[in-house]
């Protein structure tokens, strides 16, 4: 089966299928390898020889309009979506994990690495749950009903060998432009649109101090990361936004860059980002690799088109919809396997973050997944 991504950006009436007809993706082992590169890129939360950062050569690329695609409106039968020895073994097991996360942030902790005593600021959490499939719905046929159901989100589905299929439906830009002119935002704080607050964006929301001081974070991390790449740098908000039925808070930062070439070398300093991961980001990053439970493969990573205005005659560039670049954060989403979905979620912790309402908060992401393939 050849390789290929789908994707469809917020809003649009249309998505644009990419397919590599010859050979494998290519596998990158650093963001860095990105300069001067083009192509769809799925890259996972961390880049080894296992799960290599990919790039999809466009062989083939065809626009579709989604008003042409008939889209089923329910969602798969199952006797019981959440097998409950599964549920309750990963409640336990979150539990546990959650207590050593939490344990982390209550103290300092000292590396052996370093005579120097860090503190972590916030550490990102994140679960796995399975759920059965039974064959009946393709996995295109799920990209079209995301596509309906989550307008807001960049939705996109990958399938390369070294990969597997993943499809996601995320709201968080990680970097997006063309030319100069790009920007990202930081996205962090989570809660639940319920009753009445379905039928806004979100306005009436009051945000805890929990939330507002994990979104300054991640933002204030930005904001240093870019300096050195970029200049006439602006940040906006904080303000609410609604992605499927969550609302979060966010910041968008425009700036113009000083060499649109490099774009790699910035995203090896963007990413992971404080949203997925937490700080001091590497301090975080390493000890979320010794302790979560389950591994995230591509989940937190990045995906998306990647455009470099200065290859003229690429098939990729000359397309009209991928003259910019589109690269968002892999989160609400899946792995498709033959015999099960496995959905992941996570939520960003704090000294003062409460167990029953993160696991809570990972329960209303994984719903995003979970509304496309149960009734």
């Amino acid at each position: 089966m050849n390789s290929f991504a789908i994707y469809r950006l917020p809003h649009a009436t249309s998505c644009t299928l990419i397919e590599q007809t010859k050979g494998q993706p290519e596998e990158l082992q650093s963001c860095a390898e990105l300069n001067g590169r083009e192509g769809f890129v799925v890259a996972p939360f961390q880049i080894t020889t296992a799960t290599p950062l990919l790039l999809i050569r466009p062989d083939r690329m065809e626009s579709l309009s989604l008003e042409d695609q008939e889209v089923t409106s329910r969602g798969m039968s199952h006797s019981d979506s959440k097998n409950e020895d599964l549920y309750e073994k990963e409640r336990r097991q979150y539990g546990a994990t959650f207590a050593r996360f939490h344990a982390e942030l209550a103290s300092h902790s000292t590396y052996s690495q370093s005579a120097a005593t860090n503190h972590y600021q916030k550490l990102v959490l994140s679960r796995c749950f399975p759920i059965e499939n039974n064959g009946s719905t393709p996995p295109m046929q799920l990209f079209f009903r995301a596509c309906k159901l989550y307008p807001r989100l960049f939705i996109s589905l990958v399938s390369t060998p070294q990969s597997g299929t993943w499809l996601a439906a995320t709201p968080e830009i990680l970097l997006e432009g063309q030319a100069d002119q790009w920007r990202t935002i930081a996205l962090a704080g989570t809660m639940k649109l319920e009753g009445e607050s379905l039928n806004g964006e979100g306005e009436s929301i009051t945000w805890s101090t929990k939330n507002i001081q994990e979104q300054r974070y991640v933002a204030t991390y930005l904001a240093e990361q870019l300096k050195p790449f970029v200049s006439q740098l602006e940040e906006t908000g904080p303000r609410t936004v609604r992605a499927a039925n969550l609302v979060h808070l966010r910041s968008d930062f425009t700036f113009t860059l000083y060499n649109n070439t490099r774009v790699g070398d910035l995203l090896q300093a963007l990413h992971p980002t404080p949203a997925v991961c937490g700080l001091p980001k590497q301090q975080a990053f390493d000890f979320i690799l010794r302790n979560e439970h389950t591994p995230r493969l591509y989940y937190s990573g990045f995906m998306g088109p990647l455009s470099v205005e200065h290859a003229d005659s690429s098939l990729f560039t000359l397309h009209s919809s991928l003259k910019s670049t589109h690269l968002y954060v892999s989160l609400r989403c899946m792995q498709i396997c033959q015999h099960e979905y496995r959905l992941y979620a996570g939520g960003g912790l704090l000294k003062d973050s409460q167990e029953e309402q993160e696991w809570q908060e990972t329960e209303a992401k994984m719903e995003t997944m979970r509304q496309l393939i149960t009734n």
